[in-house]
């Protein structure tokens, strides 16, 4: 072996050393993460046991948000190490980069406030506990389900599926729909000419029969109140009433006991109306009636003719 091959081994055996490095970055990864993952089963188990108030939902969530951010920040981290032992493996002097990394960085950073906005308002999302992942939040007015809490960004999906981000320091108004419970609230509108009183006792025998139901009792925390007469509406007299359930579970128990209510209000023969006019226009403008006498077919056409000639050549 010559003396020039020799002098190569030193850069084969670093080049050797990468794949070792990429390798031990993903194993290192994997390892952190199970680890975090079996921490929130303990934290989750542990608060659980102490916060009897609590629902085990609430936790859950909380625990589950602080995690997924903890994982993001090891990844980020453990890369960047990785970076730095490739570079320095492939004959870079480390020090220099880092150094000039620190001086990009603190130009960018007199361009970046908006980043730093949003990753402080990101932490206090996180640490206030104002939304968690699987609330349902109206941020800015728009409204879905929360599928990320990052540093910097918030991440909504909608209804029809659309991904709504927002960076967390444009978060101007945020409403969570779904923290530690949730309320259905009806306006249920019947005919004038129903009675009242015996409309709202069939609405209690409806929240009666839904918490006998075995599936939705388990969703529903206090049963339907019954709040009475709303309001009068133009063709209607609302009721309102509403039910207290699991956080994001209100839709899918008001949908069923709208569907009772309906089912209900047909066999009882209860009106719900729908929007309708009526016209009336006085007793001084009765009905007339037109009659045209003297004159025959032949001659009211040509009269119509004559009319519309007129006309024509006026124009």
């Amino acid at each position: 072996m010559t003396k020039n091959m020799l002098s190569y081994l030193p850069y084969v055996f670093n080049i050797m050393r990468i794949p070792i490095i990429i390798v031990g970055a993903f194993m290192a990864i994997r390892i952190l993460n199970a680890i975090i993952e079996r921490f929130e089963k303990k934290i989750s188990d542990h608060i659980k046991a102490k916060e009897k108030t609590m629902l085990p939902i609430e936790i859950e969530k909380r625990v589950q948000t602080v995690g997924n951010l903890l994982k993001k920040v090891i990844f980020v981290s453990i890369w960047l190490v990785a970076a730095m032992m490739v570079i320095k493996e492939l004959g870079f002097d480390v020090k220099p980069i880092l150094a000039g990394a620190g001086i990009i960085g603190l130009a960018v950073s007199f361009g970046a406030q908006n980043l730093v906005r949003d990753i402080i308002s990101g932490l206090f999302i996180i640490i206030e506990n104002q939304i968690r992942v699987g609330d349902v939040a109206i941020i800015n007015g728009t409204g879905g389900l929360v599928e990320a809490i990052n540093l910097r960004t918030t991440v909504l999906r909608g209804l029809d599926g659309t991904v709504h981000i927002f960076p967390n320091g444009t978060i101007n108004t945020l409403s969570n729909m779904t923290h530690e419970y949730s309320y259905y609230v009806f306006d249920i509108g019947v005919a004038y000419k129903e009675d009242v009183d015996r409309v709202m006792e069939i609405l209690k025998e409806i929240g009666n029969e839904i918490m006998q139901d075995e599936y939705y009792r388990s969703l529903i925390i206090e049963p339907l109140e019954i709040w009475g007469v709303d309001k009068f509406a133009d063709s209607a007299v609302i009721i309102k009433a509403r039910i207290k359930t699991l956080p994001i579970k209100q839709w899918e128990v008001g949908r069923e006991i709208n569907r009772r209510i309906k089912k209900r209000f047909d066999e009882e023969g209860i009106e719900i109306p729908f929007p309708h006019h009526s016209l009336y226009a006085g007793e001084a403008s009765k009905p007339f009636r037109i009659k045209i006498e003297g004159l025959d077919r032949e001659e009211l056409k040509n009269l119509i003719r004559e009319v519309l000639e007129e006309k024509s050549f006026a124009k």
